[in-house]
């Protein structure tokens, strides 16, 4: 058996012993000789014990209960503790007014009672004393509880509108960045291929080109071939904005953009990279992304305060890029910029990390270089 349903026998059982303890003490069971109560208390015991099974079905219908429990209320004593409960349902889980209304009309329905006993063994003041005070501290334990359960269920509500938001919000930022990614691609993937047209054509035209010239347009058509098949497999499965309203951007940087982006910002910046090559061009705008991200939070969340940058490595081994500034007291936590960041450098094999320790915050992220990339 579940436990609600292990609490609703409880309630029932409650509500029998009560009812009978009720019965015993009440005009029914302490009837005088010659005295004629309105109900016997066989018949007694039968209506309590019948509004005590309805409390059985108080959770599914409160108001129903509650209105059949009330005629009863009039006649038989034993059923009070059944009102009661009745009473605490309705103000659970339906509206103030309506529980008010109920809990009023079970505590008149003791006037009734008392009318239609022909020697009633208490005053009347007394049953309104005992039914009152029993129907209304269940009215008000029912409020509370019924308040506190719609509290507990808005904030549950809330909870999971802000997860759903949260979600939302990161999801956004990931696709931010990833159509950010395409447009690039576009760029890149356009230039490399028109190379590709270019030199094609010129061997269509140049039917007498010596063996020498022929091999250099096929090493170039090969060579621009190979980076756009590259840029390609980079850009599979991202999504690009296709729409037609789309401003003309700006030719995409590279990584030697770098240090114009740097000397812009004022921060402090050292470069350790092997001379002997360059990394390929996603690679390059992946730094210049970092960095350019880096340099933005610390603007945003610590203006004022001296940045280093940092970027280091060599082919095969990879490259660093590394971002610290010192937290201020006002600095905020960096927002969804760097989920995007996060999903650029993922896409190309990097990794990136990002906290504060010691007073300060740091951006670092690693990314692949392979030896055969030559600028």
């Amino acid at each position: 058996m579940s436990r609600p349903r292990i609490a609703d026998a409880a309630c029932v059982l409650g509500c029998l012993a009560l009812g009978a303890l009720l019965l015993r003490f009440g005009d029914a069971g302490w009837a005088r000789p010659g005295a004629d109560p309105a109900l016997s208390w066989p018949a007694d015991a039968v209506v309590g014990a019948v509004g005590s099974g309805l409390v059985w079905y108080r959770r599914s219908h409160p108001l129903i209960v509650a209105l059949l429990l009330l005629p009863a209320g009039a006649v038989a004593g034993s059923v009070t503790p059944a009102l009661a409960v009745s009473v605490f349902a309705v103000a659970v889980r339906c509206r103030a007014r309506t529980a008010i209304l109920v809990a009023l009309a079970d505590i008149l329905s003791v006037i009734l009672y008392f009318l239609l006993q022909t020697d009633p063994r208490h005053p009347l003041a007394v049953d309104l004393v005992v039914r009152g005070a029993i129907v209304a501290g269940a009215l008000g334990w029912g409020l509370f509880a019924g308040a506190q359960r719609r509290l507990v269920a808005s904030l549950r509500d809330r909870a999971a509108r802000l997860e759903a938001e949260q979600q939302l919000r990161v999801e956004q930022a990931r696709l931010t960045e990833r159509t950010r990614i395409a447009r690039e691609m576009h760029d890149v993937l356009a230039h490399r291929l028109s190379l590709v047209s270019l030199h094609a054509g010129a061997l269509e035209v140049r039917t007498d080109a010596s063996p020498d010239e022929v091999a250099s347009a096929a090493g170039v058509i090969r060579s621009n071939a190979h980076e756009a098949l590259g840029e390609l497999r980079t850009v599979i499965g991202v999504l690009r904005d296709v729409s037609p309203f789309r401003p003309v951007e700006a030719p995409q940087p590279t990584l030697g953009d770098v240090p114009a982006l740097i000397a812009e910002s004022g921060a402090s910046y050292e470069c350790a990279l092997d001379g002997s090559g360059a990394p390929d061009a996603t690679i390059g705008r992946t730094v210049y992304r970092l960095i350019q991200e880096g340099l933005t939070n610390a603007r945003k969340h610590a203006a004022g305060t001296p940045v280093r940058v940092v970027v280091a490595g060599a082919p095969g081994i990879g490259i660093r890029v590394e971002v610290r500034n010192p937290l201020t007291a006002s600095a905020a936590v960096p927002g969804y910029g760097l989920i995007g960041l996060a999903e650029r450098v993922e896409l190309v094999g990097g990794r990136l990390e990002h906290g504060s320790s010691e007073g300060m915050f740091r951006l670092s992220a690693w990314l692949p270089w392979t030896a055969s990339e030559r600028g």
